[in-house]
């Protein structure tokens, strides 16, 4: 009986004026709105994902 652990994320600044690579992360991470928050499977891949943009997104 494995739970898969979560992890989840807040956009916390706009990606407004950011590379458009960090915009498509936002996006693939189910980010939209400011604030908005996205609950997702923890692994090295969204990790990864969460690292690009650490700096507009906050870990709940």
């Amino acid at each position: 009986m494995s739970t898969q652990q979560t992890v989840k994320i807040q956009l916390v600044r706009s990606p407004i004026g950011t590379q458009q690579s960090h915009r498509d992360t936002v996006r693939g991470l189910g980010l939209r709105k400011l604030n908005s928050v996205s609950e997702l499977q923890d692994s090295p891949e969204v990790r990864g994902m969460i690292n690009k943009i650490s700096y507009l997104v906050k870990v709940l």
